[in-house]
């Protein structure tokens, strides 16, 4: 029988435990969740050693990074709205720049939900795609404060600095290369404020937080300070590796480039295409830069032991590929994004899954992490078993969609819906009122990562496009009925 002594001992240890167990049954992850615009996959760590970028890097060496990992539709609004929603953009009805975020009153944003369950959710930079949209900051709905730096046109980025500005001695339309400051361009200010905003949560650990950091760039203008064009040797950029459209492509499938050319001929020469590129990766270091300084206070205030952090692009871009410019088409380098996220103390670390992921998979990713309940109309899947196991599957196929005209009024004409399997992209191009197809697109990944030749016609792929087809219609392709 146990002396009083020993008894004593017992019951102290026993309540330890029992507090502990509740401290940490109490203790909620915070969400620092990092979006920026316009990035494609040329990063360091996916492979891109040209590119400098190590403190993304070094983010993907702490969590799981995504290698095939796409966006439901390469323009930002219609993005950014399916991630905060998790519903795709035909549930949304947002395919252009103008729409709202909420079309019907039983939506529930990400940051809602986590609003909902205790959490104070601030807004720092560009989340939603604001501009010319009706209740553009969707406070307070989904944030505790009201945003900063969320508003605005990309153009107005103009460098704020004391004195007279430097030389630009850039030599493109698009392009400005002035040694200034971080701080002179937006993203560099918004990096100061998420520093601040962390040193704040840091004073009141009991409240858990989901900061959204929403960074500019690399969007054009390609304005990064001059320290980071610095980076980059040009006679090592290389030049576009495939600038002819893809051979028997539809012409639906390509746009004119309106985001460089706004209806003008390209005319862009050897040497605007290389400044171009050039000014791409000048930008891509510079908001490598400003993730950096968000990271490494999250680290000296030590909250990287419990805050998830999520690395999100809204799509990809072209810089010439299939002679494009910009975005807003279904080829890979549109659709495709680099995303990382990272748990502490749980997962793999530094592991590159192969695993077919969308951006839709965050809303319900989070939520299950975090322990919080899904709510009604959510379309994504969680990507938690493949945190867990690189090798595992949650998506058998992803899908990306455009409409035509990229940019129209009143609704589209067409609408390009495609899907993307470990092997294959599968597009079609159905008539937004009839549904009937109107073209079709095939790529083969493992021979033809470049997307060079359309096989869609091709009578010895004619399975593959019957699968394709069905996969694409049992997944998202549904009569449009008004809202």
């Amino acid at each position: 029988m146990m002396n009083k002594t020993r008894y004593g001992l017992f019951k102290v240890m026993v309540l330890f435990f029992s507090l502990t167990m509740t401290i940490k049954a109490q203790e909620k992850y915070n969400v620092l969740f990092i979006a920026c615009d316009d990035l494609r996959t040329d990063l360091g760590c996916y492979g891109n050693d040209l590119v400098k970028s190590p403190h993304i890097d070094q983010l993907a060496r702490e969590g799981v990074l995504f290698d095939k990992a796409y966006c439901q539709q390469a323009l930002c609004a219609p993005s950014r709205i399916s991630v905060m929603t998790g519903r795709r953009p035909d549930n949304t009805r947002s395919w252009n720049l103008t729409a709202p975020i909420r079309r019907t009153d039983d939506v529930v944003t990400l940051p809602e939900q986590f609003k909902k369950n205790g959490y104070f959710t601030q807004d720092i930079g560009k989340i939603y795609h604001n501009w010319h949209v009706d209740g553009h900051a969707d406070y307070p709905e989904s944030w505790s404060v009201e945003p900063v730096m969320h508003y605005g046109t990309h153009n107005d980025d103009v460098p704020q600095v004391r004195g007279k500005l430097p030389e630009n001695t850039a030599g493109t339309k698009w392009t400005k290369r002035l040694d200034v400051p971080d701080e002179a361009y937006y993203d560099g200010r918004i990096a100061q404020k998420a520093v601040e905003a962390l040193q704040g949560f840091s004073g009141n650990p009991g409240q858990p937080f989901f900061l959204a950091v929403g960074f500019w760039k690399p969007h054009l203008p390609f304005n990064a300070p001059e320290k980071y064009w610095d980076m980059y040797d040009k006679d090592l950029i290389p030049a576009v590796y495939n600038g002819d459209p893809p051979k028997r492509i539809p012409e639906i499938a390509l746009h004119d480039s309106w985001e460089f050319f706004r209806g003008e001929p390209n005319t862009l020469s050897e040497s605007d295409v290389l400044e171009l590129r050039h000014g791409y990766l000048a930008a891509v270091s510079f908001l490598d830069a400003q993730v950096g300084k968000v990271l490494s206070e999250l680290k000296r205030l030590q909250l990287d032991k419990n805050t998830i952090v999520v690395f999100w692009s809204d799509h990809g871009f072209q810089l010439g590929e299939h002679s494009l410019w910009g975005k807003n088409s279904n080829f890979e380098n549109d659709a495709r994004v680099p995303f990382i996220i990272s748990v502490p103390g749980e997962g793999m670390k530094g592991h590159k899954t192969g695993s077919l992921a969308e951006l839709l998979d965050i809303y319900p990713t989070l939520l299950e992490l975090c322990g919080i309940e899904e709510p009604e109309g959510i379309q994504g899947k969680s990507l938690v078993p493949v945190l867990k196991d690189g090798n595992a599957t949650v998506n058998d196929a992803v899908f990306t969609q455009h409409p035509r005209p990229m940019y129209y009024k009143g609704k589209p004409d067409v609408m390009g819906y495609s899907v993307r399997t470990d092997r294959w992209r599968y597009t079609e191009w159905l008539d937004f009122d009839t549904r009937e197809i109107v073209d079709r697109e095939l790529y083969d990944h493992y021979y033809d990562d470049k997307e060079s030749i359309n096989l869609a016609r091709e009578k010895r792929f004619r399975k593959v496009v019957d699968e394709l087809h069905r996969k694409l219609q049992g997944a998202i392709v549904e009569p449009l009925v008004k809202r």
